[in-house]
Order: structure tokens, then C-alpha cells, then sequence
């Protein structure tokens, strides 16, 4: 279903997407975090809330903060359809200029979220670099090897792929190609596309409600297949980028 365009007739300049699977416990405070941190930003927000096929409560949680939040927007996958489904989907429903996305399982600060605005000064995208991450060994070394792989690969420089926790003008999503993957490397397809990205470190935090959806293949052989095509795109797609001059 189509969340409804804001009832007043309004348009947001920021928009915030956050997708969620059977994330039931971390909806509420996620977003009560949220709520803070807009009621203090200068722009107006509209928060999209992408529930991809939860077979918990997700999607009754989501139903009920866009009852209670006027800014929130729900929009409900019949089935779930993984996170770059999600993330893909809720930008093309994006009304703001400018354009936020963080995980919905709480490991991403919401309080980081001014800082990456700020940032977005002078550049296109600002992407999140997640410091003294709180994960499991092996899935830190997972994600050391795919960063690793990835960056030398590709050439695109970013140094930490795995973090949903991104800022960027809305043009950029025209960049986004809609893989299985896409989440791994938003950044990397910017980058290609010509767009100025700045790096900066967010807080991240351990997951405390829920489980992990991500395993081994997520982070390895999905995205190696996924990179291996888009090495072939980059060297083959046409990009410019124009400046209109009176």
C-alpha cells in the first residue's frame, strides 16, 4: 500500500526512511529517539516507514505512530522482499530535498543525525562510518574482508559500506541502481555517478531487541556477484553530470 501524501497538503524538505523486519521491540523507541531529534532539526521531516513483510508485530507498531506522529508515513510490502526492496521503494516515496535512511533495528544513533546534515555542506552525499562497532568477531571480520574486496575492486574509496546511516540530496537516488545488494553500495553508486561524497564517523550500537537477519551470504556471495555486475556497469555506463548557465 501507498503511504498518503501528509494530510495538510505540505511537502517535507527532509525525509527520513527507515526500513523494518520484524523489528516489533525496537519500533517504539527507535522512534521516540527520532521524534526528539526532529523536534530540534531546522527543516520540517517526514519519516517513511518501509514495513518489508514483517510476520511479527512491526506492522501493527508502525500503524500506530503514524496515527500518533503526523509525520510518519507507513507503507506495508505484502511479503518480505529484503532491505534494498525496502530502502528502494521508500526513496522514490520521498518528498524532501534532502534525504536521511538509518537501520530499524536501533544500532544506528538517531542523534547522529544533525551531524551528517551539517556535513552535507558543499557535497551530494554524506555516508556514515560506523566507530568502535558493536558487532560479533566473525562479523566484523565478514565486513573487514567485504570492505576490503570491495574498495579494491571498485576504487570507490568508502570505508565502511554495511552503514545504513547515510545523508544525501535527493538527486542522488537517480544514481541507485534496484539490486538485491543496493544497500552495500549506495555509496559506491554515487560515487560512479559523479556525485561529491564526504565521510563521517556515527556512533553504533549493539543490538539489545531482535535478531539479526544477515548472515553469511548476505555479506560475501551476494555481493560479490552483485559487485562483479556493477564493475561491469561502471565501465560501460554513460555519466555526466551538466551545470545550467544562464
Amino acid at each position: 500500500m501507498t503511504p498518503p501524501r501528509p494530510p495538510d497538503g505540505s511537502s517535507a524538505s527532509l525525509s527520513i526512511v527507515i526500513p523494518f523486519y520484524n523489528e516489533e521491540n525496537n519500533v517504539r523507541p527507535l522512534l521516540e529517539e527520532l521524534r526528539e531529534v526532529c523536534q530540534g532539526l531546522r527543516d520540517s521531516a517526514e519519516v517513511v516507514l518501509v514495513n518489508d513483510g514483517s510476520t511479527d508485530a512491526t506492522a501493527e507498531e508502525i500503524d500506530r505512530w503514524a496515527r500518533e506522529w503526523p509525520a510518519v508515513r507507513a507503507v506495508h510490502f505484502l511479503t518480505n522482499q529484503g532491505q534494498a526492496a525496502a530502502l528502494y521503494h521508500g526513496l522514490q516515496l520521498c518528498l524532501g530535498g534532502t534525504i536521511v535512511t538509518l537501520d530499524g533495528d536501533g544500532q544506528n544513533n538517531p542523534h547522529d543525525i544533525p551531524r551528517l546534515l551539517d556535513a552535507l555542506e558543499g557535497v551530494d552525499m554524506v555516508a556514515g562510518v560506523r566507530a568502535n562497532r558493536q558487532d560479533s568477531r566473525l562479523r566484523l571480520a565478514m565486513s573487514r574482508f567485504a570492505n576490503a574486496v570491495r574498495s579494491k575492486i571498485l576504487g570507490d574509496g568508502i570505508r565502511d559500506t554495511g552503514c545504513t546511516l547515510k545523508a544525501f540530496r535527493s538527486e542522488v537516488v537517480g544514481s541507485f541502481l534496484p539490486i538485491r545488494t543496493m544497500y552495500s553500495f549506495m555509496a559506491a553508486m554515487a560515487v560512479n555517478a559523479g556525485y561529491r561524497i564526504k565521510q563521517v564517523e556515527v556512533t553504533h550500537r549493539a543490538r539489545t531487541r531482535g535478531t539479526s537477519k544477515y548472515g553469511l551470504g548476505a555479506f560475501l556471495w551476494r555481493p560479490l556477484a552483485d559487485m562483479l555486475g556493477l564493475l561491469w556497469f561502471f565501465r560501460r555506463r554513460i555519466s555526466c553530470r551538466i551545470e545550467t548557465r544562464p
